[in-house]
């Protein structure tokens, strides 16, 4: 009897959730950048392995929204959580427990309070950064919280099923016991996809994010909110993506001196998808998108 179903990740911006996905899945199914809010959709990631099938779903990350877009995405984060059958908090281990970790933590805890609903786990990742006696004392400390947490919700009884796991997504340090865990908590059914995929992500979707991976890295925190791609042709080999930034004057930092920052990020976005492929990117300015619901609700966010 095979089995299947859904684990969503939760946590707030740069804990470490699409580095976690891709490490688990084996597999770069998800961008990822040191820049907040990175990930602006639900991204699912296919674990298949021998009669399990666990599709992790990664969520943008929690936080206080300064603009539609924000809002819409802590929205997305938390529908992600709705009809799952675990549900990962991700906090850090050399980090302290702070506001946005909490909102984190009453979202599992709620989520998880039907005892015959999603099972509540807390991963606490990047311990490849403190030392032992740290990451110990930060598990102490979690556990804490989330009894606090559960103590004003009223939820004392889900603090106690919630199961803790130190990790390091960067390094695998710890996945795969957090992995084996979630497998066990699938039930049993069909599997959801094709034992091979490793994600539901449309094709010229993945390739307008490995191109705003690109232009989030290079631009650091000067312009990755304001950055939003499209493919706007995709006939093999040749591909354009459109770059839409929010006014005139960024589009000069995207384009960059002679050109030179957007021949960068086509070269190295280009280096991630198949030999011969020929990609063309396009600068384009689109006032205010961040703000314009009618401009989001096109741009599927």
């Amino acid at each position: 009897m095979t089995r299947s179903g859904f684990a969503a990740i939760i946590g707030r911006p740069n804990v470490g959730k699409s580095t976690l996905l891709n490490e688990i899945i084996g597999s770069k199914v998800t961008i990822t950048a040191n820049s907040p809010n990175t990930t602006r959709q639900a991204i699912r990631g296919i674990w298949t392995e021998g009669e399990v099938q666990v599709v992790f779903v990664d969520t943008p990350g929690i936080h206080r929204p300064r603009t539609h877009l924000g809002g819409r995405l802590n929205q997305t984060a938390r529908a992600a959580v709705d009809g799952v059958d675990a549900v990962l908090g991700v906090i850090e281990a050399s980090s302290e427990i702070g506001p946005g970790d909490r909102e984190v933590i009453a979202t599992m805890l709620r989520t998880c309070q039907n005892l015959k609903g999603p099972k509540p786990i807390l991963v606490v990742n990047k311990i490849d950064k403190p030392g032992r006696d740290a990451v110990a004392a930060q598990l102490m400390n979690a556990t804490r919280v989330v009894e606090e947490i559960a103590d004003d919700l009223k939820l004392v009884g889900v603090a106690s099923r919630v199961e803790y796991f130190p990790v390091s997504a960067k390094t695998g340090n710890g996945v795969k016991g957090l992995t084996e865990h979630v497998q066990a908590l699938m039930p049993d059914g069909h599997f959801l996809f094709d034992a091979q995929e490793v994600s539901d992500v449309p094709e010229a979707q993945w390739v307008a994010e490995l191109v705003r991976e690109q232009l989030v890295r290079k631009t650091k925190q000067e312009l990755p909110h304001s950055i939003h791609c499209r493919v706007i042709e995709f006939e093999w080999p040749h591909i354009t993506v459109e770059i839409l930034v929010e006014r005139e004057s960024q589009k000069g930092m995207v384009i960059g001196k002679g050109g030179a920052l957007l021949k960068d990020v086509g070269i190295a976005a280009r280096r991630q998808l198949p030999d011969g492929c020929y990609l063309e990117l396009k600068v384009s300015v689109e006032p205010g998108w961040q703000k314009r619901d009618d401009i989001l609700d096109r741009f599927g966010l």
